[in-house]
C-alpha cells in the first residue's frame, strides 16, 4: 500500500472526481472571488514509521491542537500548512473537498506507511446550520499517528519532527460561569413550546440545545483539556479542530476504502455509583417509550441516507446501550460497504458522506427542514460548529468523523459550552434541563480540573 501514494499527488482526492453530485458551490463565492483557487503551493509531503509515540497529546507542542483521539489511537497535528474558513451555504462540504483537491493537485507524496491517516489529512470542523458561516478545513504542518500497533509522522516541507521547546501546559485559573443566550427558565420555556408545536402535528421531533459562558484568570491551554477529556472518556472521540475542543460519543461515519460504519445515539440517562441502580437506570431507558422514539428516528434518518450510496448496509435490528462514564445512551450500530458510482473505480469520499448525513435527527430532528427552522426560532442562537460534523479525512477519500458534541468553543480565556437535549411529544422541560446539565459536565470538568 506504501507504494500506492508515493509520486505526485493525483488532482483530487482519488476516486471522487465523479463521486459528488455536481453543484452549483455557492459557497467558495464570498465576495472576492473562487476560495478554492486561493490555496497555497504545497511542498514535499512525507509520512514515515516512528517509535510507539506514548501519549498522543503529550507529543503537541502548544497550546492550540488538532487531535483526533479515540481508546488512546488516532492523530495530532500542529502547525499549518494551509486553511480555509467557508462561508455559508448547503454546499459547503462540496466547497471544502474543491479546495483540498486544488491543494494537493501535483503535490509529491512520499507514504511509506499507507495506512489510513497517513500522507496529507485535512481535520475539519463544519458549522450546524447551513446558514452559518465559519466552517473550517487545516492541513497540519506535522502530524503523529497510532493505529493498530503502528505509528508514523507526517510533515509538509521543512516542518520539524518535534519542535526545539515546547510550551508547558497550564491551568486556566479561576474559572467563572455566566448564563448563555437563554437562562435555564426561559430554555425550559423554548422546550414547552417545542413540545406544544409538535402535539399541535407540526413536526416530530427537535433538538434543542443551550449554551453556556466560561471565563478564566489565564488563558486555556487546549492540550490540558485534551488530556483530561481522553483520559475521562476513552470511548468516545476527544477532537480539537480551529478552537473547538471536545469528547463526543457519537461517530457519524467511518469510511475506510469501500467499508464504512456509523454509530447512532439518542436517548440519555444518567450513571449511577450503586450498580444496581445504574442497572435499572439502563433498563428503564430501554424500556421508555420516549426515549424508544427519539432514537427511531435518528436511526431511520442515518439509515435511510446511506442506503442509496451502499450495496450493503446492516442496521442492528433494535438499540443497545452504550455506558460511558458519566452517562447512559442507546446506540444502533451501522455498517456498510460502498457501492460504485457511475464509474466503477470510485465511490463516495469520506466528506461526500458527511454531506449526504448532516444534519441528523440526532442533532437536529424531524423533519429535518421543519426542525430546523424551529431550532432557529427558539434558541436564541448560533450554534457556530456545535453540533456539526468534527473529524478528519486523507487524499484517498478516508476518515472519520463524529458530531461535534460534549465541547466548548475556546478563545484565549474564553470559552463557550455548548449542551442539547432531543424533544418529543412526551418530552417534559424540567428533566431535558437535567439531562442538558448532565451534559455540560464532561467540558465543564475538562475546563476546572
Amino acid at each position: 500500500m506504501a507504494g500506492l501514494h508515493s509520486g505526485r499527488a493525483p488532482a483530487l482526492l482519488p476516486g471522487d472526481r465523479h463521486a459528488v453530485p455536481a453543484r452549483k458551490v455557492s459557497a467558495v463565492k464570498a465576495g472576492t472571488g473562487d476560495a478554492v483557487q486561493q490555496v497555497p503551493e504545497m511542498p514535499v509531503i512525507r509520512t514515515v514509521p516512528m517509535p510507539d509515540p506514548g501519549d498522543l497529546v503529550g507529543r503537541l507542542p502548544g497550546p492550540a491542537a488538532l487531535a483526533w483521539i479515540h481508546r488512546g489511537e488516532g492523530l495530532v497535528g500542529w502547525g499549518e500548512a494551509a486553511r480555509v474558513v467557508l462561508p455559508a451555504g448547503e454546499d459547503r462540504f462540496t466547497a471544502g473537498e474543491k479546495w483540498l483537491r486544488a491543494l494537493f493537485e501535483g503535490a509529491t507524496i512520499d507514504d511509506q506507511v499507507g495506512l489510513p491517516g497517513c500522507g496529507p489529512v485535512a481535520f475539519g470542523s463544519f458549522t450546524f446550520d447551513p446558514t452559518s458561516d465559519g466552517s473550517v478545513l487545516v492541513v497540519p504542518q506535522a502530524v503523529i499517528g497510532r493505529r493498530a500497533g503502528r505509528a508514523w509522522l507526517t510533515t509538509i516541507g521543512e516542518a520539524p519532527a518535534a519542535p526545539r521547546a515546547a510550551r508547558p501546559v497550564t491551568g486556566p485559573g479561576e474559572v467563572r460561569w455566566h448564563d448563555g443566550s437563554l437562562t435555564a427558565p426561559q430554555w425550559e420555556r423554548a422546550v414547552g413550546a417545542a413540545v406544544a408545536r409538535i402535539r399541535a402535528g407540526r413536526l416530530r421531533k427537535v433538538v434543542l440545545a443551550r449554551d453556556l459562558h466560561a471565563t478564566t484568570s489565564a488563558g486555556i491551554d487546549e492540550r490540558l483539556m485534551l488530556s483530561r477529556l481522553a483520559a475521562r472518556y476513552p470511548d468516545c472521540y476527544t477532537f480539537a479542530c480551529a478552537g473547538l475542543v471536545g469528547s463526543t460519543p457519537e461517530l457519524l461515519i467511518r469510511r475506510q476504502d469501500r467499508e464504512i460504519s456509523s454509530l447512532v445515539l439518542a436517548g440519555t440517562t444518567p450513571r449511577s455509583n450503586d450498580p444496581e441502580r445504574d442497572a435499572a437506570l439502563g433498563s428503564a431507558l430501554l424500556a421508555s417509550a420516549k426515549d424508544g422514539e427519539e432514537h427511531e428516528y435518528a436511526a431511520a434518518g442515518v439509515r435511510d441516507s446511506l442506503a442509496p450510496l451502499c450495496d450493503r448496509l446492516e442496521v442492528a435490528p433494535r438499540p443497545s446501550l452504550l455506558r460511558l462514564a458519566n452517562v447512559q445512551h442507546l446506540a444502533t450500530a451501522v455498517t456498510g460497504r460502498l457501492a460504485p458510482t457511475q464509474h466503477p473505480d470510485t465511490v463516495q469520499s469520506v466528506l461526500a458522506l458527511v454531506s449526504a448525513l448532516h444534519p441528523t435527527a440526532a442533532v437536529c430532528g424531524t423533519p429535518v427542514e421543519a426542525a430546523m427552522e424551529l431550532i432557529r426560532e427558539l434558541e436564541g442562537m448560533d450554534r457556530g460548529r456545535y453540533a456539526g460534523p468534527v473529524g478528519w479525512l486523507d487524499t484517498r477519500g478516508n476518515g472519520e468523523w463524529g458530531i461535534a458534541l460534549r465541547c466548548a468553543e475556546v478563545a484565549g480565556s474564553r470559552a463557550r459550552l455548548f449542551a442539547g437535549c432531543g424533544i418529543v411529544a412526551g418530552s417534559d422541560p424540567a428533566a431535558e434541563l437535567a439531562e442538558a446539565q448532565t451534559k455540560f459536565r464532561p467540558a465543564q470538568s475538562a475546563l476546572e480540573g
